[in-house]
């Protein structure tokens, strides 16, 4: 169980921390822990207030009209009039609903409908005039920017093209080195095909024409794309559908082109409505994948990525990381979501580190990854001490596996799930959660079983300082696992402590040996 790059040493604990300082003390931090932002699209108007630790933020409210703004726009060069209406009343009750929670004035940006339509300057006055909300009417190049700064704000170390299609428009940015290059924007939007007359044929031609010059401007060097936007989504829960994946849960689900290739087939040779009634997508969002799909075909024949990555973060994200300051986006998600979990549900705050400090010998030298997991896991050990006893190990593998959380591939969240499945439970035999356990190797499910049954040891050994009380030394070679107490541990160390440190050697197959002061 050894990696290849070094953690900080017990001594090193209290003084050194990859991940710096809380930020929960921090003005900058807190200026942002509370944002109201509207996306005022083609499809569909949404507001979003992002809540909590402002590197990884939750989302304290989330509502979406699909108000169909730009639909019929290609043909008319108007705003759809009913999308029109159910856009203002969506957008005025969104500038009720944040005066109510107290919230500064909402940042709204407006795109391709409102941008394109000859209209669209007297309805973005008549929205100022009645509602108070000035919408920002962004240029494509600057739609296709926010996006990508929404993907880096949940994914900092991306590295590709982004791809974020609406109803009257899809832009491509690229993002490398946590930074946004290129950037391009087109007419590619479902909205805009649905205009396109001849027939497949004749609308297969146009795609491939316009992805073809698309690829001639941002270049085809990318490993990976990022899919933003609702349709690619649905795209993607058809894909979960095919496949019977078992973790329905869209941010980082990673495809293969070949695999997806052969989803897009099955959704043209199956019935739409029976799709819907399967997966829960909405009429709206079904009804534009067909032409969705095409364009994503042709986008994988043209960039023959690798990898194609789904993002759930797009331009609300991609507003709250513009506000953000440097020292703020270098942050890591997933420790900053964690930290703030330890602090608002645990028990005692700060004991997470404490407890990783404790059992961190184990392992010895780790990778990042790895220990940056195993402090994740230490951080959440505790946050679900108020759930029934009987349903606590239940509720840690539910909260981190769907928790909406960055950063954090699908295996990992099952990793982390089944490590803290294991700090409140032994055996994780006849879990309802077995099917989940596939996204791992069994190599990977036994150091989760080991991670779970530490923190299972070391939070009841010693509860505000384990390593005065004691000291872990894993000896693989020997088959060996020491604890030498001191003093102050040897009183601690009862019965169940016992039992637990027993429990502990038996996953690492090793002898456990208490060495006394």
């Amino acid at each position: 169980m050894t990696g290849k790059t070094e953690g900080p040493t017990l001594a090193q604990a209290d003084e050194w921390d990859p991940f710096g300082k809380p930020l929960f003390d921090d003005p900058g931090a807190r200026a942002l822990s509370r944002v109201g932002v509207v996306d005022v699209g083609s499809n569909s108007v949404r507001m979003v207030v992002f809540d909590g630790a402002a590197r990884s933020p939750a989302y304290f409210y989330n509502e979406k009209v699909m108000a169909g703004l730009g639909q019929g726009l290609a043909e008319t060069g108007r705003l759809n009039p009913r999308g029109r209406e159910r856009a203002f009343a969506a957008l005025r009750r969104f500038a009720l609903l944040a005066k109510g929670m107290g919230i500064a004035p909402l940042t709204c940006v407006a795109t391709a409908a409102v941008r394109d339509a000859e209209d669209g300057p007297e309805f973005q006055a008549l929205v100022e005039r009645e509602t108070g909300l000035h919408l920002h009417v962004i240029d494509g190049a600057e739609e296709a920017r926010l996006s990508a700064q929404g993907v880096l704000l949940g994914w900092p170390e991306a590295d590709g093209l982004i791809c974020d299609i609406g109803g009257n428009s899809m832009e491509l940015a690229e993002v490398r080195r946590g930074r946004v290059w290129r950037r391009v924007t087109s007419q590619l939007g479902p909205f805009r095909l649905q205009q396109v007359h001849g027939g497949r044929k004749e609308l297969i031609s146009h795609i491939k024409e316009v992805v073809t010059d698309l690829a001639a401007q941002m270049g085809t060097d990318y490993e990976r794309i990022y899919l933003v936007g609702g349709s690619w989504r649905a795209i993607a829960r058809l894909d979960m559908e095919r496949r019977a994946y078992p973790l329905l849960v869209l941010h980082e689900y990673r495809m293969e082109p070949e695999g997806l290739i052969k989803t897009l087939d099955w959704i043209e040779k199956n019935d739409l409505a029976d799709l819907r009634a399967r997966t829960g997508i909405s009429n709206a969002r079904m009804e534009l994948v067909p032409l969705a799909s095409l364009v994503l075909r042709e986008l994988i024949e043209s960039f023959t990525p690798k990898e194609i990555d789904i993002s759930s973060y797009g331009i609300r994200e991609g507003l709250l990381y513009e506000q953000m300051p440097e020292r703020l986006r270098r942050r890591d998600p997933l420790i900053e979501a964690c930290r703030h979990a330890e602090r608002s549900m645990s028990r005692m705050p700060g004991f997470g580190k404490k407890l990783h400090a404790f059992i961190q010998p184990i392992w010895g030298q780790v990778t990042p990854e790895k220990y940056r997991l195993m402090r994740a896991a230490c951080l959440l050990h505790d946050t679900t001490w108020r759930t029934h006893p009987d349903y606590r190990a239940e509720a840690c593998f539910d909260n981190v596996t769907r928790a909406n959380m960055a950063a954090l591939s699908h295996p990992e969240r099952v990793f982390l799930g089944l490590a803290l499945l294991h700090r409140y439970k032994n055996s994780r035999a006849g879990s309802r959660f077995e099917p989940l356990f596939s996204l791992l190797t069994p190599e990977q499910i036994q150091e989760a079983e080991v991670l779970g049954k530490a923190m299972r040891f070391g939070a009841m050994f010693a509860i505000h300082e384990p390593q005065d009380a004691g000291a872990l030394d894993y000896k693989p070679k020997k088959n060996l696992l020491e604890l030498r107490l001191t003093k102050r541990g040897a009183g601690l160390f009862g019965e169940v402590a016992e039992a637990r440190f027993a429990s502990l050697a038996t996953a690492l197959k090793a002898e456990p040996k208490v060495i006394l002061p």
